[in-house]
């Protein structure tokens, strides 16, 4: 496989997963909106037909695996092409960000699997579907019983030791997104001189906008702003 194609799929597979980051903290901000508001928004989620909603998560989960595949190929690519000698200069040149790409993907690799297994599987750290009550919402004008996703989201990260790791993984991730959303553009051939400083600005402020979304939700559960 070229480095061209690679890089093709690194930008595709990004793309992916920078417009599935938005869309999944935009329906996590309805948590301020009340236990109906995000309970209906699950529910409405949750109610897709099987092979939209199950279709949509193959296809993200391929993304993933494609996007960690080829970023540990174009890793070893560039490590073998890279002459020892110039190692001290590419650090001074390399931003923060770029040079930790390989190791902050790989603990928000680990993040996404205790995510899953936190919210959506829900067995860690708590089984939250013994120790969550159901909730009813109006759905067409009928009162439906459903899974209480605002009293499993308090509830999860009331627990301090969660939400640190919350608040550290979505850190990392907008850092790995200030050079990636960047980085994803000059892959495709969209970013030079011209417009880098523009477009690293731009992907800066998205990486600042998703950090500030997530982590406003733990943080609002700790200092007791909802219960």
């Amino acid at each position: 496989m070229s480095s061209l194609i690679k890089k093709y799929l690194m930008a595709l597979s990004g793309g992916v997963l920078v417009a599935f980051v938005l869309v999944h903290m935009l329906g996590n901000l309805q948590f301020f909106g009340g236990p109906e508001a995000i309970n209906a928004y699950a529910y409405k989620l949750h109610s897709l037909p099987p092979v939209i909603l199950w279709g949509f998560r193959l296809f993200l989960l391929l993304s993933i695996a494609i996007h960690v595949w080829v970023a540990i190929l174009l890793t070893r690519e560039n490590r073998a092409a890279r002459p020892q000698r110039y190692k001290v200069k590419a650090r001074v040149q390399a931003s923060y960000a770029s040079r930790t790409m390989p190791m902050t993907g790989l603990i928000l690799l680990a993040f996404i699997i205790f995510h899953i297994l936190h919210f959506t599987v829900r067995v860690v750290p708590e089984n939250y579907n013994k120790t969550i009550a159901s909730a009813k919402i109006m759905h067409n004008g009928n009162e439906i019983e459903t899974f209480d996703v605002y009293s499993m989201m308090v509830t999860g990260f009331s627990n301090w030791g969660v939400s640190l790791f919350y608040l550290i993984a979505v850190g990392l991730l907008c850092i790995h997104l200030s050079h990636g959303v960047s980085s994803m553009f000059q892959s495709v051939g969209l970013r030079n001189q011209r417009w880098r400083v523009t477009l690293d600005r731009v992907a800066l402020a998205y990486g600042w906008c998703i950090f500030l979304g997530f982590a406003s939700i733990p943080i609002a559960v700790l200092i007791g702003v909802v219960n």
